[in-house]
């Protein structure tokens, strides 16, 4: 009888990322400051955040745009996931620690913990097993699950960016307890690194990550503002473009 042997898998280890974390492709900097240049003069307010910041990193990493409900897996690019997060900060460049909104975790909705009034630590726990349960499901179908920052200046000039795995948080490792404000916060027990905050008023979940050392550093001198008459110029616009009508009237209003 021939000798069984096991069979040959693809682990995750094995299935190379796009490419290595915090590494980001050949003209990635240049190519999000342009997108920067862009916002900045055509927007009134130099803002950008949500889904338009997806929009942008994807474009960047040559990936594709996939909003989910999740909302950690929104940018994909073969094998790869990622979630992106936007801050805003007076100083990006040297900015240590980010915090990260990263979903409403509620106990009592997926446990039907109505009593929040318990031991911090039972609390604690079932949030980060509502953050992990989410993250596993999203393993079983993305060898690399990541979460891009971007960290920004008010006025958009000064960026940093940086992104890490997106992880499961093992329940021992972390005790938590009560603040003042009657928030929960999660401590690393060897660290004591503060590393969550949890708000039982609208549950939601907020984890705080390190900015690496090796972050991207991107600075941006301010472009000129368009002006709105010469884009409508160039663009040959006509009135003829523009339908007016009420809902009681089939005829065009004046």
């Amino acid at each position: 009888m021939a000798e069984h042997k096991s069979p040959r898998l693809r682990t995750v280890e094995k299935i190379k990322p796009p490419y290595p974390l915090n590494q980001f492709p050949a003209g990635f900097g240049v190519n999000l400051g342009k997108e920067i240049v862009y916002v900045l003069a055509t927007k009134n307010t130099p803002e950008i955040a949500g889904p338009e910041w997806e929009h942008i990193f994807a474009n960047c990493v040559g990936a594709v745009w996939k909003p989910s409900n999740v909302g950690l897996d929104d940018i994909v690019l073969g094998n790869c996931a990622w979630s992106a997060k936007s801050i805003k900060t007076s100083k990006p460049h040297t900015q240590k620690m980010v915090r990260l909104i990263s979903g409403r975790n509620s106990p009592s909705y997926s446990y039907d913990q109505k009593n929040l009034d318990v031991d911090p630590q039972i609390i604690g726990d079932l949030v980060l097993e509502i953050w992990n349960s989410r993250v596993d499901s999203l393993r079983a179908k993305f060898s690399h699950l990541r979460t891009v920052v971007l960290i920004k200046s008010k006025d958009l000039t000064e960026l940093a960016v940086f992104e890490f795995e997106t992880v499961l948080y093992p329940l021992d490792q972390f005790v938590w307890q009560e603040n003042e404000e009657g928030n929960l916060e999660g401590f690393h027990k060897a660290t004591k690194i503060h590393r969550f905050t949890w708000q039982p008023h609208g549950s939601q979940f907020t984890i705080i990550e390190p900015v690496p050392d090796d972050c991207l550093l991107i600075k941006i001198n301010k472009p000129p503002r368009l002006d709105k008459g010469e884009v409508l110029k160039t663009l040959g616009y006509e009135d003829s473009w523009i339908t007016v009508t009420r809902r009681n009237q089939t005829k065009p209003t004046l």
